[in-house]
């Protein structure tokens, strides 16, 4: 299974926080990454999104359907997602997009078996997979991407 944790992009400094929307600069990295990712997903991706409102708007710029989940808010637990996201069985990739520090936790959980703070930079994207070798389920790193490195 492919599991993609996507960071919403910069959003305004504001109250109340899950009405925090895009900064102009968060619109443009959205704009970036989600077009790299509309190209790159397979169709049959899932994407789920954290109701907050910059949430919202970064999985806007895939430019696909997306799903918002409560249980995938600011105060997301690690096992929630992946009970959200079907880890590890889904057949179909799933993009997350959420918050800090839950996806940084998770990404540690997955890669390195216990639950450490890595940090997901604003509108980066970490692609981990799962896979099936000599019996056992190995997870790796497949990317980690920043919309600075996409031209416009």
């Amino acid at each position: 299974m492919d599991l993609i944790l996507w960071r919403h992009a910069q959003a305004e400094t504001a109250e109340p926080d899950l009405g925090r929307t895009l900064t102009p600069y968060g619109r443009k990295q959205a704009a970036r990454m989600g077009a790299w990712l509309d190209r790159t997903l397979p169709e049959s991706c899932r994407v789920l999104s954290s109701p907050a409102a910059r949430c919202v708007q970064t999985a806007e710029a895939l430019g696909r359907k997306y799903k918002i989940l409560p249980e995938l808010g600011v105060m997301a637990k690690t096992d929630e997602v992946l009970q959200a996201a079907g880890w590890p069985d889904s057949r179909s990739p799933v993009l997350v997009v959420g918050h800090q520090p839950w996806l940084g936790q998770l990404a540690a959980l997955l890669l390195c078996g216990e639950k450490q703070d890595l940090t997901v930079k604003k509108a980066n994207a970490w692609w981990l997979a799962s896979r099936e070798r000599d019996g056992e389920i190995e997870i790796y790193l497949r990317a980690v991407l920043a919309p600075e490195f996409f031209i416009e």
